[in-house]
């Protein structure tokens, strides 16, 4: 009987020393697990522990499982947002990057009569027109200018021509005049014979 009330007397300053630390700290269930066993008392090979101790520890137990499923949750719902941020992400990303190649796409090209033509293309189209109206400004200005060379050569060979001509008809008319002077003297010589 003696070793009976010691044992209970045994028991309970144990129980009492083990809900003051299990109260005061905040340890993990792992070191609650290994206080119980170190205080709780041996009966042959089996460990006896107070009903009130397996309370609170399975308290803490069921406490720490829901905490773990609330972090779970919690985490999961997360990462669900931003497994969706994500997805969301990447289609903005897929539009951004439409959107990039239709404007590097519509930045190399030129609309010409309504058709898209590369700017190399279109440059190489504009300056081969410039070099043939440049070409063309030439080839007229030395016709005109060959046309000019041509044209004065012909007025100044016009004025030569008239100068004769009127060099001629000058000595056409005194030749004129001299032989009607001669028809004259001679028909004047023939009435007075």
């Amino acid at each position: 009987m003696k070793l009976r009330i010691l044992t209970l007397a045994i028991l309970l300053s144990s129980i009492n020393s083990f809900s003051q630390e299990v109260s005061n700290e905040t340890n993990s269930l792992e070191s609650q697990f290994d206080k119980i066993y170190r205080i709780s008392t041996s009966y042959q090979k089996y460990k006896v522990i107070s009903k009130d101790l397996f309370q609170r520890l399975k308290l803490n137990v069921i406490d720490s499982l829901n905490a773990s499923k609330k972090l779970i949750l919690e985490r999961e719902r997360l990462l669900k947002s931003e497994r969706e941020k994500n997805e969301i992400i990447k289609t903005k990303l897929e539009i951004t990057q439409q959107n990039l190649d239709a404007s590097t796409k519509k930045e190399n090209t030129i609309s010409l009569f309504g058709m898209q033509i590369k700017k190399g293309t279109y440059n190489i189209i504009l300056w081969l027109l410039i070099a043939a109206l440049i070409s063309g400004l030439l080839y007229f200005i030395y016709k005109f200018s060959k046309s000019s060379i041509i044209t004065r050569t012909a007025q100044n060979n016009l004025l030569d021509t008239e100068q004769e001509f009127d060099q001629h008809r000058k000595k056409a008319i005194e030749r004129e005049q001299k032989l009607r002077r001669q028809l004259q003297d001679l028909i004047n010589k023939q009435r007075s014979n």
